[in-house]
């Protein structure tokens, strides 16, 4: 039992209620000192975001399937992705902010269910107006995600948080990187209706196992009511300078992984490649050897890293895309250029979050709204634009477009340096 528990059972048999309460404190305060986090409780957290997050990237290696059977054109067939994203971005500002204010365990579990329900509704879909719809349920309540980060941040001590919130972020990357080839492999297999069908089944059992093992605790209300919460978020952007660097770094590092990602398909599954759904969806293993070697970011944040863990990251991200522009005249170079990349994002993004959630522990969900704000803008950004340049450029211009955003990130970062040092001092 967590000692927040205890803290709350304690007060509950105190005679006295007012002494009760002021004895119990706030949910998410490093003052709880909370127990130790089980790895067994943080990798149940980290494979939770891992399939919640997959749901908004299973479209993008079967977009040429989807293309075909709704009619939608290659050059704007990127839209699936980016409705997703949009609608992601859209449930970061207005349902993440939540768990600050309602029962984590509660809203983890609803959110689920709803999930489910969505990604149903994508596997039927019969035509392209209803699976725009159910893309854009599946976005907006794919955010779970980050509300679990948050959760994980809390029960978490504070000496340990860096290396639960590196685990459990590389929990999403690895499920980001994962969907295409589970992807591909039932798109093969049974149709890309399968795969929406699947992971709807299996988010109903993550949703049993959840109802057993998050802990049932009890929250102090908040005096702020839902538009004051959502005003709170963009006053954090206001008063905290690296959230507002931060959030830049996460728009431009993912707006290169969506520029990669969202496109690949294209190349690889044209002539000369012509690889099936199966062969291109497994280069997201290469991309989880990537984000497997950047989990310990999180630590080198803890010990007055993550600085130089940035400018290092952000380097290779440039250099991945070298690797990444001989993919039509070898694979290996694009295995390269996809861990590389991936090891990149995965160091900035874990780095961000370990460095941006101690700022304010009342305000966790809150923070993690509004950082992953400018994540999902990224994200849409480069999941149309790098379908639109390879319509017109192919996959040089794709190529050229995300050394582009590389290079901004690296200069950006390096412009901040000194304003990120002075303001963690």
């Amino acid at each position: 039992m967590y000692k927040t528990e205890e803290v709350l059972e304690k007060a509950a048999v105190n005679t006295d209620s007012k002494a009760a309460s002021s004895q119990a404190p706030l949910i998410g305060s490093d003052s709880e000192q909370p127990a130790s986090m089980s790895r067994y409780v943080t990798l149940l957290f980290a494979v939770a975001c891992g399939m919640s997050v997959a749901n908004i990237y299973f479209a993008q290696p079967i977009l040429d399937r989807l293309s075909s059977e709704f009619g939608i054109d290659y050059s704007i067939i990127g839209i699936v992705v980016t409705i997703t994203q949009i609608f992601y971005g859209l449930g970061l500002l207005l349902l993440v902010p939540l768990g600050d204010l309602l029962n984590q365990r509660r809203l983890v579990i609803g959110q689920m269910l709803l999930s489910m329900i969505a990604l149903v509704v994508v596997g039927t879909a019969a035509n392209s107006t209803v699976l725009f719809a159910g893309m854009a349920m599946v976005g907006l309540l794919a955010v779970v995600t980050q509300t679990l980060v948050a959760f994980a941040a809390t029960m978490a001590a504070p000496a340990e948080r860096g290396r639960v919130v590196g685990m459990v972020t590389s929990g999403i990357v690895i499920g980001i990187l994962l969907a295409r080839s589970i992807s591909g492999i039932l798109t093969d297999l049974a149709g890309w209706r399968s795969v929406y069908l699947v992971s709807a089944a299996l988010m109903l059992v993550m949703v049993c196992m959840f109802y057993k093992v998050l802990p049932r605790v009890e929250r102090e209300v908040k005096s702020l009511s839902y538009p004051q919460l959502l005003g709170s978020v963009f006053r954090l952007f206001i008063q905290e300078r690296i959230l507002r660097i931060r959030s830049v770094l996460a728009l431009l590092i993912f707006a290169d992984f969506s520029i990669l990602w969202t496109s690949l398909v294209l190349p690889l599954s044209s002539a000369p490649l012509s690889l099936s759904h199966s062969a291109i969806g497994a280069f997201g293993l290469a991309g989880v050897a990537g984000a497997l070697a950047a989990a310990r970011a999180g630590k080198l944040a803890d010990r007055g890293y993550g600085q130089r863990t940035t400018g290092t990251a952000l380097t290779l991200l440039l250099v991945s895309w070298l690797f990444i522009s001989y993919t039509e005249q070898s694979l290996f170079a694009l295995v390269i250029g996809i861990v590389l990349l991936d090891l990149a994002v995965q160091a900035v993004h874990v780095t961000n979050q370990t460095m941006i959630l101690p700022l304010r522990a009342e305000a966790r969900s809150r923070l993690t709204a509004g950082y992953m704000v400018f994540y999902s803008i990224g994200s849409a950004g480069g999941s149309i634009a790098s379908t639109h340049i390879y319509a017109h450029y192919g996959w040089e211009g794709v190529c050229v477009l995300g050394a582009s955003v590389s290079a901004v990130a690296l200069l950006f970062w390096a412009m901040t340096r000194r304003t990120t040092a002075a303001a963690i001092k």
